[in-house]
């Protein structure tokens, strides 16, 4: 009997092997490598200056880091509110019993589909300010009488990322909380029409509450992604103008491939890391329950 269940067991580790050969060489290692770099001044061939913690001292030493993380934060939450409103709202529309609903999900999702560095040419043409659509459909219409920058002025110019970044993402929220309405059984809401909840309260006492482990996921991988975006920022402004779209991932990669400080950059990364973790954490505790 005891040969049995160990030769179950030996199956079951040769089983998730290959998972778990994939997740040491993609995650685990890259994480654990990137934090060891964070300890050196290197060029990463034959210079390797041991400085021990001398990259995160001289991080938090200034502010300038500090900031590009709270402007990281806020752009990261008004992407993320754009995603979940959008999402929800053409997620609830799409699980009703509509003609063509089909046809519009896959319409719907195209933005999600198309690759980064397309959807931010594309986005890039239209904000143009000598021909792009928009300063001509607006100049058209007697809206502005002169071009704009959009990609030029600081102000502007965070707002379009933003617009973008959303158009770009929602189809992901819509598509997971799709899913999860359609997880919820329809007896759950004809026991509440039966009690005598209105669709706002059954919205309120049995979708939201339905949607809520869903949504926890959702808000995660949506959070983490975004907070760490670099290719349609960095297509669409490079971080100007000035630093008013410096997110913290186009500062590593500055800090790295163009300035070379490989050390600093990686130490910056591990930074990330640690806030997205936190962010994953604080999701857990609002949405989470006891037994997750």
């Amino acid at each position: 009997m005891r040969n049995a269940i160990a030769k179950d067991q030996r199956t079951g580790y040769w089983f998730i092997t290959p998972a778990a050969i994939t997740l040491i060489l993609l995650v685990t290692y890259p994480l654990v490598y990137g934090a060891y770099i964070s300890f050196f001044t290197t060029n990463l061939v034959n210079k390797w200056n041991f400085v021990g913690f001398s990259h995160y001292i001289e991080i938090f030493s200034k502010w300038d880091f500090v900031g590009r993380i709270g402007l990281t934060l806020k752009y990261t939450i008004l992407t993320v509110i754009g995603h979940v409103i959008i999402g929800l709202g053409l997620a609830l529309i799409l699980n009703m019993n509509l003609r063509g609903r089909t046809f519009f999900r896959a319409i719907l999702i195209l933005p999600w589909l198309l690759p980064e560095v397309v959807v931010g040419l594309l986005w890039k043409w239209l904000f143009n300010p000598m021909y792009g659509l928009f300063n001509y459909i607006m100049m058209q219409l007697h809206i502005i009488s002169d071009p704009v920058s959009w990609l030029g002025d600081a102000f502007y110019a965070f707002i379009a990322i933003v617009i973008v970044c959303i158009w770009k993402g929602y189809p992901m929220v819509m598509l997971l909380v799709l899913a999860g309405l359609q997880s919820i059984s329809q007896d759950t809401y004809e026991a509440a029409k039966i009690d005598g909840c209105t669709r706002f309260q059954s919205f309120r006492y049995v979708t939201i509450p339905g949607l809520l482990p869903v949504l926890m996921v959702t808000l995660i991988l949506d959070t983490v992604w975004w907070f760490k975006h670099f290719t349609m920022i960095w297509i669409l402004t490079e971080g100007g103008p000035g630093d008013a779209t410096n997110v913290v991932s186009i500062d590593i990669f500055k800090q790295a491939f163009q300035f070379f400080d490989f050390g600093k950059a990686a130490a910056m990364a591990v930074i990330v890391f640690f806030v997205c973790f936190i962010i994953g954490f604080l999701y857990r505790r609002l949405f989470g329950n006891d037994n997750d």
